[in-house]
């Protein structure tokens, strides 16, 4: 700072402050410019061409995106929807096959014993000797 002085004891408190021109300066430092405002100064120092080719490509870009964005919207929908109508029914109706077998099972060991639903029950088969075991 410009406005310096030694500090003593028994001087007393002191306020300092700074200069007029110190003050001007900082407040020339800090312009009240947008970041719009900024680019914008920035297009005059390339030629049209540059800034043409550069909107086209910004354009092209959106335009882009959107149709991706479009696509893969229809494209999950049709996805869904073909999985719900053609996967899940088969889905549904095995697990319903393996319930029906599993009460099966469970109402051959309830009548035939513990030792029946271990067996399997394969058809044609005979069931094993009670004297062997």
């Amino acid at each position: 700072m410009a406005t310096i002085e030694e500090l003593s004891p028994a001087a007393g408190p002191v306020s300092t402050r700074p200069l007029e021109d110190e003050i001007d300066d900082d407040e020339d430092e800090d312009l009240d410019e947008t970041l719009m405002e900024r680019l914008w100064g920035l297009t005059e120092m390339f030629p049209d061409t540059v800034r043409s080719v550069a909107e086209v490509s910004a354009q092209c870009s959106v335009s882009l995106a959107k149709k991706f964005y479009s696509f893969s919207r229809s494209a999950l929908w049709v996805g869904t929807t073909s999985f719900m109508i053609l996967v899940l029914p088969v889905v549904f109706e095995t697990e319903r096959l393996q319930l029906e077998q599993q009460q099966l099972q469970q109402q051959r060991q309830i009548l035939l014993g513990p030792n029946a639903g271990m067996s399997g029950g394969m058809p044609g088969m005979m069931p094993p000797a009670p004297g062997k075991m």
